[in-house]
C-alpha cells in the first residue's frame, strides 16, 4: 500500500483557535473530498470556512490498499469485504484499521501541541468516520467533539459487548479495543495504537466526547440501518450523541439542512 503521509491543510481565514480533522470515505482523497464538502451550503449560502473563520481544517488520505473483494488497490482507510454489511469478513479490517487509528490519533496528537484537545473536533464521513471513531475511543482523550457522516460502527457487537462491563473495575474502552485490534495482529502492533497522544492508557474520559451524526434514510452506498447502529452502540457506551436522519438518497451532506446541522453542533462545542 502507499505511504500514508499526504496530509490537505486549509489554513483559518483569521486567528487559529480550533481544528477540524477529518477524514474523507473510501474511493476519496483528502484534496478532492475538501474541494466538494466545501462546497457544501447551509441556509444562508454560507460556507463552513466563511462561518467559521479561525478553524484550520486538516484534510489526512488513507492512501491506497489492495481490495481482496476486488483484487485492485483502492484508497480506502482499511479493506472490508462489504459497506453494507462491515461485520461480514470483518477479520480483513484489522490491519488497515490498527494502521490508521495509529495515524489518525498521532494527527490529533500533533495539533493538540498547537490547540488544546478541547478545541480539537474529529470528524468523518463513510469509512472515514468509521476509522475516525476507532481512534477517538483508542485515544482515550476528550476531544471538543466528533462529526460522523453516512457511516458504522467497526465490529459494531464487539463494541457493545464492552458497554456491558464497564461498570467492572478492570474494564475500560481504549484497552478492550486494543485487545480487539491485537487479534491477528501480534502485540507489539497494537501497543502503538494506545500510545497515542501521551495520555495514561487506559482513560474513558472519550466517552464524554459529544458527538454528531447524520445519515439519509434512502443512503444508496452505507444503509441508514448501520448508521442507527452506530448511533445506538455509542449511546450504549454512555456517550451524548446527536442523531439527524433526512429524507434524502444521497451519500453525502443533505443541503442546506444538514449543514445548518453541522454549524448548529460546531457552535455549541466551541
Amino acid at each position: 500500500m502507499d505511504a500514508i503521509n499526504d496530509i490537505h491543510t486549509v489554513a483559518a481565514l483569521e486567528q487559529h483557535t480550533h481544528t477540524v480533522i477529518f477524514l474523507h470515505g473510501r474511493d476519496s482523497e483528502a484534496t478532492q473530498f475538501a474541494d466538494e464538502f466545501f462546497e457544501s451550503q447551509d441556509s444562508a449560502d454560507r460556507f463552513l470556512p466563511q462561518t467559521f473563520p479561525s478553524i484550520k481544517w486538516v484534510f489526512p488520505s488513507s492512501g491506497s490498499r489492495k481490495s481482496l473483494r476486488f483484487g485492485e488497490e483502492l484508497s480506502q482507510w482499511f479493506d472490508m469485504w462489504s459497506v453494507e454489511e462491515p461485520s461480514e469478513r470483518k477479520e480483513i479490517q484489522l490491519d488497515g484499521l490498527r494502521e490508521s487509528v495509529a495515524f489518525t490519533l498521532d494527527i490529533v496528537r500533533r495539533e493538540s501541541t498547537i490547540v488544546p484537545p478541547e478545541r480539537i473536533i474529529l470528524a468523518g464521513i463513510s469509512q472515514g468516520c468509521a476509522t475516525a471513531i476507532f481512534a477517538l475511543l483508542s485515544g482515550g482523550i476528550r476531544l471538543g467533539g466528533f462529526i460522523g457522516l453516512s457511516s458504522w460502527l467497526p465490529f459494531q457487537d464487539e463494541i457493545k459487548s464492552f458497554s456491558k462491563n464497564l461498570e467492572l473495575e478492570d474494564c475500560n474502552i481504549p484497552k478492550e479495543i486494543e485487545v480487539l485490534l491485537e487479534k491477528g495482529l501480534g502485540k507489539s502492533g497494537a501497543e502503538n495504537v494506545n500510545q497515542g497522544i501521551g495520555i495514561s492508557r487506559g482513560s474513558d474520559s472519550a466517552l464524554t466526547t459529544p458527538v454528531f451524526l447524520s445519515h439519509s434514510q434512502e443512503d444508496p452506498v452505507v444503509p441508514v440501518r448501520n448508521g442507527q447502529g452506530l448511533c445506538e452502540g455509542l449511546k450504549e457506551l454512555g456517550m451524548s450523541v446527536i442523531w439527524k436522519e433526512y429524507e434524502d438518497d444521497t451519500h453525502w451532506i443533505f443541503e442546506p439542512q444538514g449543514v445548518d446541522d453541522i454549524v448548529e453542533f460546531i457552535s455549541a462545542v466551541l
